[in-house]
């Protein structure tokens, strides 16, 4: 249990008066409980004339807590017996029988009242788990999700969140409730019969024991379950994106294989955790029996010997609460072993919200709005981990206005020289200052705010085109979306299509050509007007007539702007003010285009090469 708060209690916290109504509402509905079965008593008297005592009424004044039963017992049996001599048994029993159904009114509105606190409780819990995780994936790096699979991550937040709905939350009735039926319970029984009580606890470890046997491993067996079905998800992931490649390779058998393998090793995991699971009620059915029998035939051995602290009918009252003290310890037992099952799932959801984000902000982060003078790298080195370094001492400077490309083989770190900028990742060593300032001293939020991207895949919602334009930008009008997409060549295909700019453009794009999409996303940086920006080689993937309408919008985006480009297509960026070709993380060479031709080296082998 020390877990289970430990990991659960910050979510408690927020819903601490619901928590308390339910404590109020299931305390009032035990005690309700407890009176209606007390009713019973003086039925059976009077049913079976076991009792032929006279009883004479006492003062209730004289109410002491060492004689509170005994005087509640006496005055009960008077007030039915003072029934029975004015009315008769049989209107005594029907007046009896209408107080034993009030009192069970009382006790099952209360008890709904206890289960109807807990809604907004469970169904906040969960809310609130699904709320987090998502900020947490919103703010953490992009290094962490290059170490994660997209699939396993999707299943954290829907799988192991229903199981944690199902598991725990679905578990915290039966977490509050029962402890307090079993304390009422517990002390009426004591009340009635501290000797008798005390027998029946040594009982109870026979009880608690067998149940504990069927919790033991069930968290470490539900943990592997989970992770079998991460793994399937991240299959269905797999073969959503790369549907293409695996009809075109004729793959489908292969594929299906090796989901049915993954699907398999869950089913078989999840049927080992529900045989166990299942096994637990048989078990404490039976072990609540034995506890029954035992009780019963030492109860019965004092009535017998002439050394019982109560009589028949209050033996049978025992009793009657007795097995109603089973079912709250067997739901207890269930809440553990149910709870257990579901911190595993919350385990593996803590991956992501106890995920460290070195991409942090100092305690008072400044402010920039413009950049006014220059962006410096000095001796940057970059490396994902201590290992395999990416980037190498390296040192450049881009002038306000300036265009300057990027050039060099695959891998040689290109982009994440541009990624730096921004902080999506941050230098292992040197620095890098806009207008003097380390990044690493601003505000994330307006250091990106100077900033717009332009990709080589453009990335777009499952949204309209307007809202694809817009996005980012706080309440933009229909008349600047529709002037930054005819800026960037767009407006004339979009006026053609159904909906204009209402359109929904499909799942990441899926309706719109390549530059198609590029242009919105060329679209949305315009609109956005950043004063520095970065094109991550925007036209390799088009064709020519594309690469000319877009390549295009991109010079006109590119005026009065400071331009960060990456291309393998030299003739895109010949006309940068400095061109920096990168070598296995390294920059080998530097100058305009003329300059690095007649360096006769790197860049000149490589614009031959596209030149052929």
């Amino acid at each position: 249990m020390k877990e289970f708060f430990s990991q659960m209690g910050k979510y408690f916290a927020r819903y601490k008066g619901y928590i308390a109504g339910t404590f109020a509402m299931n305390i009032l509905a035990a005690v309700f409980n407890v009176f209606s079965f007390s009713i019973l008593l003086p039925i059976l008297q009077i049913l079976f004339k076991v009792n032929t005592e006279r009883y004479e009424f006492i003062e209730w004044g004289t109410i002491g807590m060492g004689n509170l039963v005994e005087v509640l017992k006496n005055n009960g049996y008077y007030y039915s017996q003072q029934m029975v001599d004015s009315y008769g048994p049989s209107t005594t029993l029907l007046f009896l029988g209408i107080i034993l159904a009030s009192l069970t009114l009382l006790k099952t509105a209360t008890y709904f009242g206890g289960s109807a606190c807990l809604m907004p409780l469970r169904t906040g819990i969960v809310r609130d788990i699904r709320s987090d995780i998502y900020k947490k994936i919103l703010s953490l790096p992009l290094s962490f999700f290059s170490e994660e699979r997209k699939g396993d991550i999707l299943a954290r937040v829907s799988t192991d969140v229903n199981e944690i709905d199902g598991s725990i939350t679905s578990s915290l009735d039966m977490l509050i409730k029962n402890p307090i039926f079993i304390l009422v319970y517990v002390g009426t029984m004591f009340a009635m019969s501290w000797q008798l009580t005390l027998f029946t606890l040594l009982v109870v470890p026979l009880l608690a024991g067998g149940i504990g046997q069927i919790g033991k491993k069930l968290k470490q067996r539900s943990l592997y379950a989970q992770s079998k079905w991460s793994d399937g998800i991240s299959q269905i992931e797999e073969t959503l994106g790369g549907l293409r490649i695996i009809k075109a390779f004729i793959a489908e058998r292969k594929m299906d294989e090796r989901f049915t393998k993954v699907n398999n090793e869950f089913r078989d995991a999840s049927m080992r955790v529900a045989i166990r699971q299942s096994a637990a009620h048989p078990v404490s059915e039976f072990l609540g029996t034995c506890m029954i029998v035992i009780v019963l035939w030492f109860g019965g051995y004092l009535i017998f010997s002439g050394n019982s602290p109560i009589d028949a009918s209050g033996f049978i009252y025992y009793l009657v609460i007795l097995y109603t003290t089973l079912q709250p310890i067997k739901d207890l037992s269930k809440a553990g072993y149910s709870i257990q099952k579901g911190l595993a799932s919350m385990e593996r959801i803590n991956k992501i919200l106890r995920a460290e984000n070195n991409i942090k902000e100092v305690a008072e982060p400044k402010k920039i709005e413009a950049l006014n003078d220059s962006i410096e790298l000095e001796n940057v080195h970059f490396s994902y981990n201590e290992g395999h370094e990416i980037l190498h001492d390296i040192n450049l400077s881009i002038k306000k206005g300036q265009t300057i490309a990027l050039v060099g083989q695959s891998g040689s770190g290109k982009s994440t020289l541009v990624d730096l900028i921004p902080r999506y990742h941050d230098v292992s060593s040197g620095s890098i200052k806009i207008d003097g300032e380390d990044v690493r001293n601003l505000s994330l939020h307006s250091l990106r705010g100077l900033i717009g991207n332009v990709n080589q895949e453009a990335i777009l919602f499952n949204d309209t085109i307007f809202n694809n334009i817009a996005f980012g930008v706080e309440n933009a009008t229909q008349e600047e979306v529709e002037a930054a997409a005819k800026i960037a060549n767009a407006h004339d295909f979009i006026m053609e299509m159904e909906k204009g700019y209402q359109t929904n453009v499909g799942d990441r794009g899926g309706r719109l050509s390549g530059g198609q999409r590029q242009r919105i996303s060329i679209a949305r940086a315009i609109l956005k007007n950043p004063p520095i920006l970065i094109l991550d080689e925007a036209t390799s993937a088009l064709d020519t007539e594309s690469e000319r309408l877009v390549q295009d919008a991109l010079e006109k985006l590119m005026k009065s702007r400071t331009t960060i480009a990456i291309a393998h297509r030299l003739s895109t960026i010949k006309n940068a003010n400095e061109i920096y070709v990168l070598h296995e993380g390294k920059i080998v060479e530097r100058g305009t285009h003329e300059e690095l031709i007649e360096m006769n080296g790197y860049y000149k082998k490589l614009n031959d090469m596209q030149a052929l």
